[in-house]
């Protein structure tokens, strides 16, 4: 354990100008508030923070985060309230302090959710002062490093997990590599110590095989370096256990078949000696294609700059060699921390000037939920980037296989809101379309575009998606208002009373609302139905009929109706896939008879009067909904019919079908093949058509084709 004067003299190699005082005062508190509390290994509590504080010294860490150290688990494990810490050690401390604690805080059911919570707590921890995350880190790594004394596999296993999903990749995005590697690698040796293991008898072995390797390759390196008159520091390094793992999952290749499990830098004093350095390698040793990369001219998000490239080495080995001066490796190993080794005079202490901290808070902001938080968190954190560009010539860098949406999004979330096509490369191109490296798009917007609930099948940051869903949501809501309005107002009228929002306030609490809106939403939904809010309104009201009395006679119903005329349901203008849709086991087309049924979560769902599915609702006769074809709807829409065909096996079939098909308007969706014998084979064809009478025209033209042995319009 490091002693007081220690940490003290430690920050002071650095800093000379540090406030000893502050430091010392810092030690003195936490640990006599800390006093004899003690870890799970046993050894005094006080020990963790220490080691924390001792942690970011390493990264040459400014007074006050090294204090926040210190004092990180006061609030939370002792006495000491966060007014105590404001009154000591003054309100920057204080306020680093309290956001380091916000994130223990926690009282949420499912572990899941704790740990989406867990993030989205920091994520706005950190965007208020970045030093939080630096801390939160190395208070991670501590864990990380004395895991092994937690008794239970299971929660070792757990936190694992959280540090490989969360953490590491937290690491990374603020250049902190060297801290990502290691909290990789503990959390690795706990998710899967075999393997592991196995890596590490294998690089032992290939150790003693070769001998010194990497020193020999350095000293090659060095000395052509030095024969081209570029002055560089050579270091090489074998990939730590998890990295080779990884690389081997990602290549699907086993461990013999992994040649580049070296890594060697080469640090020179210019940007101009990185490209020199680069120019002198290739021109000595033979290049591996496609290993090219150049972060010095396009950085990675997190900053990080360097030439990257792979040969084939002194010695037939083939190499990684990572090229940068001395201040970008410094950045490269340190990230974040490293502008205050600087001393670059940037305020470091505001997180939201990261882009990536304010995607992160944009997510914060219109995710529905944890979970949903925690999966586009992770679909921003998680994936590699592409870099593209704009027409005036910024750089947007994105995950690989973004569309023109995503970029869009990137630029400004009105912009994503209002898209309605891009040209890439001067090209007009479709919307999911994915981006490649170089890329040059121009986003086509216009006032009355809306986002599509299509989109969300291919946009792959976390803020598109969040976004469109956020849209999608509100919509969704919309429909389910308007439609569990109808469904209220109609029970109420078959009971003969009249509707008026004021007489559901009284009954809110009985269904767990808080506004009517709420509610009616909910009866929209099929959560509630709309016969239990009456029956709850209104307690001495008659049951319902049973349903043969009530729903099969439908001509019965109908002279009810002549008498007392419904008002039409509000089914325009939906979004489809919300709050109506069409029933996949049926195909209803224009001229069906119709019949709406409300499904949990989805509102209605149309079939055909004689659809088999229906017995299923037989005894929910509330759920059922009179509806019909709107007569003048547009001509130009498309519907999908389903037709089952058994044919003749033999060549030029499949042809003429589709060629009758398309002579009669018809636009063929899906083909699948159900069945096959040599003489015939059955299929079932999903075809675009206007209504029911252009299906049944496509039906007689097929059954007029010699080559169609039985053609049927097809259900399920």
């Amino acid at each position: 354990m490091i002693r007081q004067f220690e940490l003290v003299e430690k920050v002071k190699t650095y800093d000379p100008d540090v406030d000893e005082d502050l430091l010392n005062r810092g030690y003195v508190y936490a640990m006599k508030a800390h006093g004899s509390q003690t870890r799970a290994s046993g050894d005094p509590y006080f020990t963790h923070p220490l080691e924390v504080a001792g942690i970011l010294t390493n990264y040459r860490m400014d007074c006050a985060t090294i204090v926040t150290a210190l004092l990180h688990d006061t609030i939370e494990d002792t006495d000491a309230s966060l007014e105590d810490i404001q009154k000591y050690f003054g309100g920057e401390i204080a306020k680093l302090v309290d956001g380091v604690t916000k994130l223990t805080r926690i009282e949420i059911q499912s572990e899941r959710t704790k740990q989406a919570e867990n993030l989205r707590k920091l994520v706005l921890a950190m965007s208020e002062d970045i030093r939080v995350l630096l801390v939160k880190l190395s208070d991670r790594l501590h864990n990380m490093r004395t895991l092994g004394a937690i008794p239970k596999p299971d929660k070792r296993r757990r936190i694992a997990n959280e540090t490989m999903d969360i953490y590491a990749p937290l690491a990374e995005r603020i250049g902190m590599h060297e801290m990502q590697n290691e909290l990789e690698d503990l959390a690795f040796a706990q998710i899967n110590p075999e393997a592991r293991n196995s890596i590490i008898a294998r690089l032992n072995f290939l150790r003693e095989q070769s001998g010194d390797l990497v020193s020999r390759i350095v000293q090659e390196l060095r000395a052509t370096l030095t024969s081209h008159h570029v002055r560089a520091v050579v270091m090489g390094r074998e990939k730590t256990p998890f990295s080779v793992w990884r690389k081997m999952q990602h290549k699907n290749i086993g461990f013999e078949q992994l040649s580049d499990i070296m890594a060697f830098r080469v640090i020179v004093s210019s940007i101009e000696d990185c490209y020199r350095a680069l120019g002198i390698v290739h021109g000595a040793y033979p290049v591996i294609p496609g290993r090219i990369k150049d972060y010095l001219s396009t950085p990675k998000p997190n900053g990080y700059r360097s030439l990257h490239t792979a040969v084939i080495g002194p010695g037939n080995q083939r190499i990684e060699l990572q090229i940068r001066t001395r201040e970008l490796h410094e950045i490269a190993e340190y990230g974040v921390a490293a502008h205050w080794m600087y001393k670059q005079g940037m305020d470091m202490t505001d997180g939201r000037q990261y882009k990536w901290v304010r995607e992160l808070l944009d997510i914060v902001e219109h995710a529905a939920g944890p979970e949903e938080f925690l999966e586009h968190t992770r679909l921003e954190m998680f994936q590699d980037q592409v870099f593209c560009f704009t027409p005036k010539g910024d750089l947007i860098n994105l995950p690989k296989r973004s569309t023109p949406v995503d970029l869009a999004y990137a630029v400004h979330s009105e912009i994503g809101d209002t898209c309605v096509g891009a040209k890439i490369n001067g090209r007009l191109m479709p919307l999911r379309t994915p981006l490649q490296n170089g890329d040059q798009v121009e986003i086509i917007t216009s006032k009355a575009q809306s986002p599509s609930p299509t989109w969300e099948r291919f946009v792959v940051t976390g803020k598109a998606r969040a976004r469109v869903r956020r849209y999608v949501r509100s919509k969704e809501r919309e429909q389910y208002l308007q439609l569990g309005r109808s469904l209220i107002q109609r029970a109420f009228r078959e009971e003969g009373y009249e509707y008026y929002d004021k007489a559901l306030e009284g009954v809110l609490k009985n269904f767990k609302q808080s506004t009517v809106e709420d509610l009616l939403a909910q009866v929209g939904a099929g959560y509630v139905t709309a016969r239990s809010v009456v029956e709850t309104v209104f307690p001495g009201v008659r049951k319902p009929k049973t349903f043969y009395e009530k729903v099969v006679p439908l001509r019965v119903r109908q002279r009810r109706m002549k008498k007392e005329p419904a008002p039409a349901l509000p089914i325009r203008g939906l979004i489809p896939g919300m709050a109506m849709h069409i029933a996949g086991c049926c195909h209803p087309l224009p001229g069906d008879r119709i019949v709406g049924i409300v499904t949990t979560g989805k509102g209605v769902t149309i079939h055909t009067i004689d659809c088999e599915s229906l017995e299923a609702f037989s005894d929910t006769p509330e759920r059922w909904i009179d509806v019909s074809w709107e007569s003048g709807g547009d001509d130009d829409a498309t519907h999908v019919g389903r037709i089952h065909l058994a044919v003749v096996n033999e060549p030029g079939t499949l042809g003429s079908l589709t060629t009758v098909i398309g002579k009669n308007e018809g636009n063929i969706s899906n083909l699948r093949m159900t069945n096959r014998t040599p003489q015939f084979f059955d299929m079932l064809i999903d075809i675009e058509v206007r209504d029911v009478r252009h299906l049944t025209n496509i039906i007689a033209a097929l059954r007029a084709n010699p080559a169609v042995n039985a053609v049927d319009r097809a259900y399920g």
